[in-house]
């Protein structure tokens, strides 16, 4: 039987979640604290096994909150409620010490199964940013323009015989493309050019 230790504020979603997690098999609740204060010394008090804290509506108070158990009890896991995921967010939550972060959208069935299987560590732990800043992704003409083809599912050699390129050639400006995007292949790389309008189409190509 997990302890669990519920942070919240006195608002609906505590309310909400509160007979979810009452009835959760496998867990007992051990407190409700408020989580808009320092929650350090209900931590060390009963040292839960795991620590959902809400963020309330208030991030940087939630991510304070998850801070203090890190530090009062860092054996113990600690799970966001976000009501976004917001890189920046996700960032800063993991930097805090969070093990895992859970979209308010979640049904309450699923929240405690995702309680359950955190615990159990079948929960990738470590957010990783996967995409950069815009800044960091804008592509040159060339890259652009094999991108695009790319996109359109043209082979490294097809596009090297359009363009007047070598294969060689082609697979070093994808690879650019891909460090830029933070992405492992095409069809990642071509899915966001495309969500961020950065692709540029090659019209007068034929198919």
């Amino acid at each position: 039987m997990k302890r669990l230790l519920v942070i919240a504020d006195r608002s609906q979603m505590a309310g909400a979640i509160r007979p979810a997690l009452l009835q959760a098999a496998g867990f007992r609740v051990v407190g409700f604290a408020d989580g808009r204060g320092s929650v350090a010394g209900h931590v060390r008090e009963l040292l839960p096994d795991v620590v959902l804290v809400d963020d309330m509506g208030d991030p940087p108070e939630a991510i304070a909150r998850l801070r203090d158990v890190a530090n009062a009890h860092p054996v113990a896991k600690a799970l966001l409620l976000a009501s976004c995921m917001d890189e920046d967010l996700l960032d800063e939550a993991f930097d805090a010490g969070v093990d895992a972060v859970i979209s308010k959208t979640i049904r309450e069935a699923a929240l405690v199964t995702v309680l359950r299987e955190t615990v159990r560590c079948n929960v990738v732990h470590r957010y990783r940013r996967l995409r950069p800043r815009y800044e960091e992704c804008r592509l040159t003409r060339r890259e652009s323009e094999i991108l695009g083809l790319a996109a359109q599912g043209y082979t490294n050699r097809r596009i090297a015989r359009e363009l007047w390129i070598t294969e060689q050639t082609v697979k070093f400006h994808l690879s650019n493309t891909y460090r830029k995007f933070g992405v492992a292949n095409r069809t990642e790389a071509s899915h966001y050019a495309y969500v961020n309008d950065l692709i540029m189409r090659h019209e007068t190509l034929a198919t």
